[in-house]
């Protein structure tokens, strides 16, 4: 049972990014005013971010779908998402008015917009908790990790010392 749930949450965490990172990759200046806006960066570095950050995502999800260094993946996923669970946080309690950018646009709201940082927290707090949990039980169905023996430590079948070895 846990490796068809372990299939689902890859192909659940991969299609998100896959889908984030094709929605900012074909603007890549809005990703970078996605970036500025939260206001955590110095500015020299907010461009490479905002170019990078979908490309990023576009691999994460390619690996995750495809089922190719699932734990690694899901860590890093891990690792982004909690990041932007700080990122929308610290935009709430500063009292920033942006679009998080996290599937493409970004940057100010519009005067008669208004955030919807609890939906987007709860949200990324969601796939924080997939991508951790993946990256704690990778293997699943499906997965190129799984053909080429790629399978993790804990999934391996283990053996008592000198059977199996005639």
């Amino acid at each position: 049972m846990t490796r068809v749930l372990a299939t689902l949450a890859r192909l659940l965490l991969g299609g998100v990014w896959l889908w984030a990172g094709f929605a900012k990759v074909v603007d890549l200046d809005a990703s970078v005013r996605a970036v500025r806006a939260y206001e955590l960066l110095p500015e020299p570095v907010v461009p490479a971010i905002g170019a990078a950050l979908p490309l990023v995502e576009i691999l994460l999800g390619l690996l995750l779908v495809v089922g190719a260094f699932v734990r690694p993946a899901a860590a890093v996923s891990a690792v982004l998402m909690a990041a932007f669970v700080i990122g929308i946080a610290s935009a709430w309690a500063r009292g920033l008015r942006i679009d998080c950018g996290c599937f493409g646009s970004g940057g100010l709201l519009a005067a008669d917009e208004e955030p919807t940082y609890g939906w987007e927290l709860a949200r990324d707090g969601g796939l924080l908790l997939v991508a951790l949990l993946l990256a704690r039980w990778p293997a699943s169905r499906f997965a190129l990790d799984g053909l080429f023996g790629r399978r993790p430590v804990d999934e391996r079948v283990r053996r008592p010392a000198g059977v199996g070895t005639e």
